[in-house]
């Protein structure tokens, strides 16, 4: 079973995407599942996992809103208030949501670098292993040897490295991002997610261009601990969904059957969908 890990929705009206401002011209409007069923069906997927795009706990209610009556949906990565006094409460709260999989705090936009080594994130972190929650870390190069840290601290509780961390591709400055890499690829609860690179390369950017960064993690990661996403409709920004699957098609042409199987879909119906007790098929 082939499944999207990594996608959005939203309603623009809704007001809580601070990020999402009018410049963003292919993102600022609503985008439903709709939108994204046609992407769906040319490339195959037959499940998908919905992931937040806003820090409220109402954007989270608004995804589950959706995903319980989609049964496209397998699962949904949502937000709590990890700043809370009652975090720990919250987090007790949405777990009982059958199809939420997950929490995601948006690390990258937070302003404080050591957030992650807040004493208080401890706790949280253990309630989410205790629910079997996994840990989505959208974090930028330079949280990597933090979240290392966070890694380690919590032996029991799955983490899932979002976009790579997001290497400065445009750029090609990614040698301390490959080093940082390495390191968190030798801690055993980590995998990674193979998208939302193409909005790190640059405008014009060809396959070549995220040559280097993809054959680095099949290297430290291995097949079995990677899985594909979409990103959309944030791919939008740089050449949309079908470009951005066959860009993976080509990168990832060298692995075997199954190792792309794992990657298409396996490996995240085992991470998000069997460690609550799911069934990969969704519904």
């Amino acid at each position: 079973m082939r499944i999207d890990s990594h996608h959005h929705v939203w309603t623009v009206a809704r007001g809580d995407y601070g990020w999402l401002t009018p410049d963003l011209v292919p993102l600022y409007r609503d985008f439903g599942l709709a939108d994204l069923m046609p992407h769906l069906a040319a490339a195959g997927i037959e499940g998908t996992i919905l992931v937040q795009a806003a820090a409220t706990e109402a954007e989270t209610a608004f995804m589950l809103d959706i995903a319980e009556r989609a049964e496209i949906v397998c699962g949904v990565v949502g937000w709590i208030d990890f700043d809370a006094a009652d975090a720990v409460a919250r987090i007790d709260a949405i777990a009982a949501r059958e199809l939420v999989v997950g929490l995601r705090p948006m690390v990258q936009d937070i302003a404080d670098d050591d957030w992650l080594l807040r004493p208080a994130l401890a706790e949280q972190c253990d309630a989410m292993a205790q629910h079997r929650l996994v840990f989505d870390a959208l974090t930028l190069p330079r949280h990597l040897p933090r979240l290392v840290q966070v890694v380690d601290r919590n032996p029991g509780l799955q983490f899932v490295l979002d976009h790579f961390s997001k290497p400065h591709l445009a750029t090609g400055e990614i040698a301390e991002w490959k080093k940082d890499i390495a390191s968190l690829a030798a801690r055993p609860n980590i995998v990674c997610k193979l998208s939302g690179l193409v909005t790190e390369a640059a405008p014009d950017w060809q396959v070549g261009d995220l040559r280097d960064a993809v054959d680095h993690v099949i290297a430290q990661f291995g097949p079995q601990r990677m899985l594909w996403g979409s990103d959309w409709p944030v791919v939008n920004l740089a050449g949309g969904y079908a470009k951005w699957f066959a860009a993976s098609e080509t990168l990832l042409a060298g692995l075997g059957k199954d190792e792309k199987e794992a990657i298409y879909g396996g490996n995240a119906a085992r991470i998000y969908l069997s460690s609550r007790g799911r069934h990969p098929s969704c519904r």
